[in-house]
């Protein structure tokens, strides 16, 4: 079953129940300025707020397509009236669309699946490049310096987490949010298993070691 990653800048993200339809799982959470605080595995779409509070939605379109973790989201701008030249502004900024709010699961809901299948497009051939490490998310293959790591699933999707976060300190509870592992809870030491994996899978390819431990507090991927 495929996932679409539905983000809000409101809170109330966070709260709605994921939707069922058509073999595809639609799943919500809330989004802050500094982006996904998870994987985003499939098509993702981005509810903006014209009004956030510690920056503008403006900003935030602008911050959204600058990472490239979410540069080919679909970004709608959640308006508070329907302003011509707010419109404008919005699209300027990134937006591919806007929307007048107040929002709610099922308006969200029918905005997505009105243009889901343009956005599944956009999202086929993405890659994440570090250095001489390239992730073909299509493909589901790492590569180190163009050969291959071999990776089961959830050490790939660690990989491709900390490829997104490269030189940050990641805990290993965020390393299992990030995930979508902690329901059910799993226990944290399980990350260890799965570094030590990643590990082995960097030394078999050629890679040596770019994962590094910080006593105390987590691991960090260190890019070139």
């Amino acid at each position: 079953m495929g996932l679409v990653n539905i983000f809000l800048t409101d809170s109330a993200g966070d709260g709605m129940e994921p939707f069922v339809h058509g073999g595809m799982t639609f799943t919500f959470n809330a989004m802050d300025g500094a982006g996904p605080r998870r994987l985003v595995e499939g098509p993702m779409w981005a509810f903006v707020d014209w009004v956030m509070p510690d920056l503008s939605g403006l900003e935030m379109c602008r911050r959204l397509r600058a990472d490239p973790r979410t540069q080919d989201a679909h970004i709608t701008m959640v308006l508070e009236q329907d302003d011509p030249d707010d419109r404008r502004r919005a699209l300027r900024a990134g937006a591919d669309d806007y929307i007048v709010g107040p929002l709610d699961r099922q308006k969200v809901l029918d905005r997505v699946l009105a243009l889901q299948s343009r956005q599944q497009q956009r999202h086929a051939s993405q890659l994440v490049e570090l250095g001489a490490l390239k992730i073909d998310l299509g493909a589901q293959q790492a590569r180190w310096q163009e050969k291959p790591i071999t990776l089961r699933p959830n050490e790939f999707r660690l990989l491709r987490f900390l490829a997104e976060n490269p030189n940050r300190v990641l805990s290993r509870i965020e390393m299992i949010e990030g995930l979508g592992k902690q329901d059910p809870p799993i226990d944290p030491r399980t990350v260890d298993v799965w570094i030590g994996r990643l590990r082995r899978a960097f030394r078999a390819s050629g890679a040596g070691n770019p994962l590094r431990t910080v006593h105390a507090m987590g691991y960090v991927l260190d890019a070139p």
